[in-house]
This record gives C-alpha cells, structure tokens and sequence, in this order.
C-alpha cells in the first residue's frame, strides 16, 4: 500500500497508515454480521481489522485459536502470536517503554510508520456507547493509526471497527485530563507495530504454512476435554453466581464462554480457508464440530443467565455434553486427518 509520507511530530500530526484513512473499510468477514461471534476478544479482534485493513489474510494467524483451554476461572484469552505474525506478514511488534506522556509517544512512532497498540480505558471511547462509554472504567486495548493534537483528533482500531474519537475522550484516552494531587497513574502497557517489512505472501503459500501447524497444534492441544471441566465449574459456581447476581454473570461469561465460543469459530474458520473447497470428509467435520461447540456457546450464554437469574434446580440439558462432544469430534476429526498425510 502506498500513501503520502507520514507528518513530523513536532507538527502535531501524525499517521502510520500506509493508505487511505481505514475509518470507512468493510469489515472483514470474521466481523461481518453472519459470524457467530462478529467480537472475539479486543486483542484478536485489532489483529482483525488491522491485518484486512493493510491487504493481509487475518486467517493466516488464527491457527492457535484451537489450543484454548479451561483455566479454571476462565477460558485462555487466545490472541494471534508475535512470531505468525512476522512469519507470515512481515510485522515486527515489540514492547514500548512509556517513560513520557503517551501523546508524546504517539506523535514519535506513527510519524515513523508504526503502528501503536496500547491499553485504554474505555470509560472514553465513544464506539461502546451503551455499555463502557462513560459509564465504566475498563480496560481495553486499542491501537492509534492517526494523531491530530491540536484538533484533538485521534483515529483508532477497537474491537470489531475503525473510529475516532475528539475533544474531551481524547483528553482522557491521553490521560490529560487534570488529576488530585494524590492520584498515581500506573504506565500502561503498550506495543509498537513496525510496517516498513510488510510482506503478502501469495493465498497457496499461506495456506501450505497454515497446513504445516497442524501437527504441532494436535501435539499441543489440551490433555483432558476442557469442556467437561468448564460444565463441572459453573455448577459449583451456579450458587455463588446467583448470590452475586447478571452483572457479575456477565463478566463471568466474558471471561469464559465467550472466550471458548469464539475461539472455536475462529478454528473451524482457519480450516475451512486453507482446506479449500476440494476438503475431505474428516475436515469438514472437524469443521461442523468446531462451529457447532461455536454455535452452542452463544446459545449456553443467555440459557446460562436465565439459570443465574432464576431459584429453580439448573438443569443444563444436554448443552455441556453436545459442546463436549463436539470438542472430541472436532479434534478426532483433525488427528485422523493428519495421520493419513
């Protein structure tokens, strides 16, 4: 991608974005409205909307998806790995030291083409009106394409989109807002993102090193079945979980089924793309399986609100045995796969 060179920071302005400004893209289909989950989680749903912004497969590095786990008080956070993302796109991402204002560090790195990933609060981020946006002190991380200080402009990627934000949000976004004299604001935790190596591979490469994991993700994958764990869990929780009460529930399953919902979407995404059109009757199922665990994953969040929010004996049915089996289905599936090649 090519565009004008990026701005000085002493002028205020700053933009890494190697082309047009990505405010107006078309989502990706990972976030489009026919997915299960259009939202991941926020650091895989960045990876999503940057690499299809910048002409890359985001599918490319979504193999990992597959290795979550049950942690005990939540699924693994999964999230596209530093190293696919050199390997495959050319993309250099390293820690950046916050030892000034995060302004400053800003307009320095995206004048120098890089991209900045940061942790934010999204009590000032106006694309979660109706939930965080200034209600809630969360945190999220966000990455900054452009910098307008003057005009307080700054023109972001969270979860599934691209947009800005101005005035008083940029203050807080940028922690100018004026605080006690007793207040202590910890650094946050932020990366840069180098784009002067980006590199497109051609489809048939890509899919030959997605293929190429496979052995290694079946060698890693979980020992037990992570979903009879997780059934096990939110019944010995249920009581607690209806003491405390939605919003606690809420957080609950953010943590955990969403995490193991969308991974699993994720999963049977990936295979679908490299497997093509011409895939065998074992990655196709692997395939139904892993959308299936997806799919009954969001029917298990609301079933497991109304069981929070009700006094009657919970009876999850057949959900955690379906979600189970599809788990050894899906994997079963893969395994038998790779053995015949």
């Amino acid at each position: 991608m090519s565009g004008a060179p990026p701005a000085t920071p002493q002028a205020g302005v700053a933009s890494a974005w190697p082309g047009p400004s990505p405010l107006h893209q078309l989502p990706h289909a990972l976030h489009a409205s026919g997915a299960i989950w259009p939202e991941k989680n926020c650091y895989t749903d960045l990876w999503i909307g940057v690499l299809h912004g910048l002409a890359l497969e985001p599918l490319a590095v979504m193999g990992a998806s597959a290795l979550v786990d049950f942690e005990g008080d939540q699924w693994t956070f999964f999230k596209p790995s530093h190293d696919l993302l050199r390997e495959r796109h050319g993309l250099d991402v390293q820690e950046l030291t916050i030892w000034r204002p995060l302004l400053d560090h800003a307009l320095e790195h995206l004048a120098a083409g890089k991209l900045l990933s940061v942790e934010a609060d999204a009590f000032w981020l106006p694309d979660v009106a109706g939930t965080d946006y200034r209600q809630n002190h969360t945190k999220t991380t966000i990455v900054l394409v452009s910098v307008d200080a003057a005009a307080k402009r700054l023109v972001y990627f969270h979860n599934a989109g691209c947009f800005e934000l101005t005035g008083e949000d940029f203050d807080g976004t940028f922690g100018l807002t004026p605080r006690p004299a007793d207040a202590v604001a910890l650094p946050l935790f932020a990366e840069f993102i180098r784009l002067d190596r980006t590199r497109q591979r051609p489809s048939a490469e890509l899919h030959a090193l997605a293929r190429a994991e496979l052995p290694g993700l079946l060698a890693r994958r979980p020992v037990h079945n992570p979903v009879q764990r997780f059934a096990e869990r939110f019944l010995q929780e249920l009581p607690a979980l209806r003491e405390q009460g939605l919003p606690h529930y809420h957080a609950w399953a953010f943590a955990g089924t969403r995490q193991m919902g969308s991974a699993f979407e994720l999963a049977a995404r990936w295979i679908a793309w490299w497997s093509g059109d011409q895939r065998d009757e074992e990655l196709s199922r692997a395939i139904a399986a892993f959308e299936q665990l997806s799919a009954q994953a969001k029917t298990f969040i609301l079933k497991g609100a109304r069981m929070v929010n009700s006094s009657r004996p919970a009876d999850p049915g057949t959900l955690f045995s379906d979600m189970a089996s599809a788990w050894d289905e899906g994997w079963g599936a893969l395994a038998a796969w790779q053995q015949r090649q």
